[in-house]
């Protein structure tokens, strides 16, 4: 009875939060819409670091997590991608992770700010909804209901150079899309990963 209670009040702060959310946000692939064109700060180093959950290798709702950075998304995506490398040993850790996250990143390591950098991950949905609603509540992002699952976006200017810097995450299922990216932006690119792994 506990866990009913402890649920439904997470249900209903999210509903809260997105009540005062647009109904409709830009893909990440609009690199020139904002959510909140008004910020100019870079995102702080708590906003950068991954969720601190304890995911499990499946999600509970039984959904496998990928394994291939390609097979996630649409022909037309890896068009928009063709002539970017992915996962170069620069940037780190990348691909299937101990923990059965993936880990994709589409960069040029001679590139000073073009990147996209997505994280899928298992997330239970009391902490997922815990920081989507952080999100929204203390960093300004942009949050609504799409797909059968909960999105979170944000944009802001470059520090550095004249390019538009944002950070998408979606939730469903107990699976998280976590993307932070850089002057690079692909039409379609979170709502083809969600195809994928939802239909």
């Amino acid at each position: 009875m506990n866990a009913r209670l402890v649920a439904g009040a997470a249900a209903l702060l999210l509903a809260t939060v997105l009540s005062a959310c647009a109904s409709e946000s830009p893909d990440a692939g609009s690199p020139s819409a904002s959510t909140s064109p008004g910020t100019s700060e870079s995102p702080t180093p708590d906003e950068t670091k991954s969720p601190t959950a304890s995911p499990s290798p499946t999600p509970t709702k039984g959904i496998a997590l990928p394994t291939d950075c390609r097979a996630i998304l649409s022909d037309d995506v890896l068009a928009q991608l063709e002539d970017v490398p992915l996962n170069d040993a620069a940037f780190g850790p990348t691909g299937v992770q101990d923990d059965g996250s993936l880990i994709c990143a589409w960069a040029d390591p001679r590139a000073d700010t073009t990147r996209l950098v997505t994280t899928i991950s298992a997330m239970n949905r009391g902490p997922a909804l815990d920081m989507l609603n952080a999100l929204a509540n203390t960093e300004g992002f942009t949050c609504f209901t799409p797909d059968g699952g909960t999105r979170c976006e944000k944009t802001w200017p470059n520090t550095q150079y004249p390019v538009t810097d944002g950070r998408t995450l979606f939730w469903r299922d107990d699976i998280l899309i976590d993307t932070r990216f850089s002057n690079l932006a692909p039409s379609g690119y979170t709502s083809s990963i969600v195809e994928h792994l939802f239909g």
